[in-house]
């Protein structure tokens, strides 16, 4: 009765019109087109940004949940507040390393903040394994987005440094 008294049972959705996404590693800031895998370089997945790591951690580049941790560790799937779908690959051809050097620190469901520590994983193992260690970060519901921005710098923070804002539809 009380909820209802004072307004407390009512949910206003507020719409976010616009977000920023983090780095999800520390690295070298590379064009999307620069990822030597057609399927993320012509945006298939959708558009983003790609990472040539120096570490192996990677963090949560926004807010929101966990929607899809591969079984493979290799990659991660995010819906923000606002709405978009994101997926971190971490490295190319790694699912073929059945999560060898990978170790998770969420799952479904979970809800993360910026920063937040997803994956760690063998850099050293990845070099080894993997065609290349390049991580792409790609928005795979683009349909909600209505500008993409991204940042022009070079070296980029795991969870620090801006790598794009988006305006949503």
């Amino acid at each position: 009765m009380l909820k209802k008294l004072f307004g407390l049972g009512k949910s206003k959705e507020v719409k976010i019109e616009s977000e920023k996404i983090f780095a999800p590693l520390t690295g070298n800031l590379l064009s999307i087109d620069q990822v030597p895998d057609p399927v993320f370089s012509q945006k298939m997945m959708g558009d983003g940004i790609a990472i040539e790591p120096t570490e192996g951690l990677v963090v949560s580049p926004v807010e929101g949940e966990i929607v899809q941790v591969f079984p493979t560790k290799h990659a991660i799937g995010i819906k923000s507040l606002g709405g978009m779908e994101i997926l971190i690959h971490i490295g190319l051809e790694t699912v073929s390393m059945n999560g060898e050097g990978f170790t998770t620190y969420i799952k479904e469901g979970d809800k993360v903040k910026v920063g937040d520590r997803l994956v760690e994983f063998s850099l050293e193992l990845v070099k080894e394994k993997a065609s290349s260690i390049i991580t792409p970060m790609v928005i795979t519901n683009g349909e909600i987005v209505n500008e993409i921005r991204k940042e022009n710098t070079t070296t980029v923070t795991a969870g620090k440094t801006e790598v794009i804002e988006v305006k949503l539809n």
